[in-house]
């Protein structure tokens, strides 16, 4: 780490949580982000700025006036490009030492498969159920953590799921493939503007939690919340967290409710 990481970083090498070794974790990480709308740009200005090293984004949106409204990474020149080209611009803008690479399309099983190996963890910040779905089911396959957030009205959601966890479901444990779900969006339902915000800032700190205490249980006690089993649930009207733990399902269709160790 040079004089200038050392610089841009010295408000995380001070923390004991982090120092510099900690740091060093986030400079070797490889994360992929889906979706680079709401959630997306929280998630990834957040990521960037705290230095991890490699950072794939895919979505294949272009920038709209309405996503303007709570889509901070996008300014108004945006509109019309590429939300991908959009947030590695401004990620970049913050952090050069980012490399970023840029998937101009929908999550893809083929894909996944081939990219999953080589990624450390991955943060969900799609907006529909099917997607969803299908990136749980390839990182139960890969046997990689996923950091999952959704938004919608004044409601939001945050889970981490992780295969190698004896405790932790998978996100089809909680939320079953075959279930009947209304799909809503915001352009019909709405949603809250700083809402969005809360949540992707929450799945950075998640997912840079989780590559801290993976691996090092130095830092495993006090990063206890990268552990999975909990769904928390956030009222975006009285700006109260919720929590529940949630079960392995025995039955689950994905995951079989057996961790990789199992």
């Amino acid at each position: 780490m040079n004089d200038d990481e050392l610089l841009r970083y010295s408000r995380h090498i001070l923390l004991d949580a982090i120092g510099i070794e900690g740091q060093e974790r986030f400079a070797h990480a490889h994360l992929l982000i889906v979706g680079a709308g709401g959630l997306g740009c929280a998630a990834g200005l957040y990521l960037g700025a705290a230095g991890v090293g490699r950072v794939t984004l895919v979505d294949d949106d272009r920038v709209d006036l309405t996503n303007l409204q709570r889509q901070i990474a996008h300014g108004t020149a945006s509109v019309g490009s590429f939300k991908v080209d959009s947030l590695a611009a401004s990620i970049t803008a913050i952090n050069p030492l980012v490399t970023i690479e840029r998937r101009y399309e929908r999550a893809d099983a083929a894909w996944l498969e081939a990219l999953l190996p080589t990624c450390d963890l991955v943060v969900d910040c799609c907006d529909n159920f099917a997607t969803r779905q299908l990136v749980n089911a390839a990182c139960v396959q890969a046997g990689k953590p996923l950091v999952s957030g959704a938004a919608i009205g004044f409601d939001g959601q945050l889970a981490i799921y992780d295969p190698a966890q004896a405790d932790s479901p998978c996100y089809a444990c909680v939320f079953p493939p075959t279930a009947s779900v209304e799909e809503v969006a915001c352009a019909t339902m709405g949603v809250f503007a700083p809402l969005v915000g809360m949540i992707g800032t929450a799945q950075a700190a998640l997912a840079l939690q989780w590559l801290l205490a993976h691996g090092a249980p130095k830092y495993a006690q006090t990063m206890a919340a990268s552990r999975g089993g909990t769904l928390r649930m956030l009222d975006g009207r009285s700006l109260e967290w919720s929590s529940m733990r949630i079960a392995r399902d025995p039955g689950c269709p994905v995951c079989g409710g057996r961790h990789l160790n199992g």
